[in-house]
């Protein structure tokens, strides 16, 4: 056996040890995990069963970090991802008026042309041809749209008359639950406990209790796939005649290769790893394919895959114990229902936080690429789309900067990508 892992995952040129790889699998897994919960509560409100989300969630995750493992052989987790997730509900669903079919359908389009992508030389050309200032501003924008998903979430603040923001109820039990879940969470977070939000789900469920805010256990533990059936293979294609449906492919597929080029490029470069990019991006656009087929949002590279790098790993047999302890939650399922909106919100809030913490790395070196930036920045959460805030920075892009005097061109494709999201704004408006 060890033999065999070791001529797989190529362990002693890696210098690590099973164990170690083990290890740091085992930690990675309790990082994300809350990824379940929190997940089905976002898709619930696209009209999705929360059952059913949990299970696809869990089948894509542990599909995907198998694969990743085995394919790419880094220490990378594949889930749902944050943001994408909020896209599919607020913006697909919510917002273009797509049913949660017809999203799902979306999803499996995207996914077939980010293969097209991931296994062509086109991947490595629109990675190159998107500045970096546009790909980091799209992170902070959808940090600041988690940190109002989440504030919402937990009733913190609510929508008044006219979509006008206002204050919550401060004397709310509701409230009270999510803020002081919020400074456990950011408490954990600071002090670098392993695990941190799977802890906070947990004290946060509890500190719920205590205030009266519940959720209800649904059962004792079984493996049941039924509602995975309300799910799975739901893909509706009878919107593919109509602009929002194509609207929806666009805008989903954008967001998805940019955030995925952008942030495996940093994990791989990270990991030394730089010239297995081509294998996490091609895992990684088959497994937004699947996401569709089983009924869940995209997938992407989890930013808490470090925890894993952190602990020592450096294969991919740290992603596939991730991926095989996913599977043991299938017996958590039960459980699932009894975590409350005040526990998940500010997993939300804290996650969309440190999204926007990319605002640090950020060089603006001339006036264009700060009001193309902070375009994209400011209309994804006051826009409540995440779409059309990144529209509004890649249009304004070339066109301020053919007043700067630089020393590069703008690349052709970007002025190509500008065009699509003119036209796309274009037949929105017409």
């Amino acid at each position: 056996m060890k033999k065999q892992l070791d001529r797989i995952f190529k362990l002693r040129e890696e210098k690590t040890s099973i164990k170690q790889e083990l290890l740091a699998g085992v930690i990675g897994f309790f990082t994300v995990v809350y990824i379940i919960a929190v997940n089905s509560s976002i898709l619930k409100e696209a009209g999705m069963s929360y059952e059913g989300v949990a299970l696809a969630t869990i089948l894509v995750s542990a599909l995907g970090c198998i694969l990743m493992g085995f394919w790419a052989n880094l220490p990378l987790i594949l889930m749902p991802g944050m943001g994408i997730n909020a896209l599919f509900t607020y913006s697909l669903v919510q917002g273009a008026g797509l049913s949660f079919e017809q999203a799902l359908a979306v999803v499996c389009v995207s996914g077939v042309l980010f293969m097209i992508l991931a296994f062509t030389p086109l991947a490595q050309l629109l990675n190159e041809a998107i500045p970096l200032i546009l790909k980091q501003a799209i992170t902070v924008g959808l940090g600041l749209f988690l940190i109002f998903l989440g504030l919402e979430k937990g009733k913190v603040i609510i929508r008044g008359s006219h979509a006008i923001l206002e204050l919550g109820a401060l004397n709310d039990k509701f409230v009270l639950a999510t803020l002081l879940t919020l400074l456990v969470t950011m408490i954990l977070i600071i002090r670098k406990i392993p695990g941190a939000f799977l802890i906070s789900l947990l004290l946060g469920t509890g500190i719920g209790y205590l205030f009266g805010v519940n959720g209800s256990f649904t059962g004792a533990a079984s493996l049941s796939f039924e509602p995975l059936k309300k799910v799975f293979m739901q893909m509706d294609f009878s919107g593919v005649t109509e602009v929002a449906f194509w609207s929806g492919v666009f805008s989903l597929t954008m967001v998805v290769v940019f955030e995925t080029v952008g942030l495996t490029f940093g994990q791989t470069r990270q990991l030394g790893h730089e010239k297995r990019l081509g294998k996490v991006l091609q895992t990684s656009s088959v497994m937004v394919f699947l996401s569709g087929i089983f009924g869940t949002s995209p997938t992407v590279s989890a930013l808490e895959s470090g925890s894993m790098s952190a602990s020592g790993a450096k294969t991919g047999l740290a992603s596939v114990t991730a991926g095989l302890l996913f599977l043991s939650a299938f017996f958590l399922m039960p459980f699932l229902a009894v975590i409350p909106g005040s526990a998940v919100a500010p997993i939300l809030i804290v996650i969309g936080m440190s999204m926007v913490q990319e605002v640090r790395e950020m060089k603006f070196e001339n006036e264009a690429d700060i009001f193309a930036s902070l375009l994209i920045i400011v209309f994804i959460p006051f826009t409540y789309s995440i779409a059309d805030g990144i529209a509004a920075g890649f249009v304004a892009y070339p066109i301020l900067n053919a007043f700067v005097k630089r020393k590069e061109k703008v690349s052709r494709i970007l002025y190509v990508i500008a065009a699509l999201f003119l036209l796309q704004f274009i037949i929105q408006w017409i």
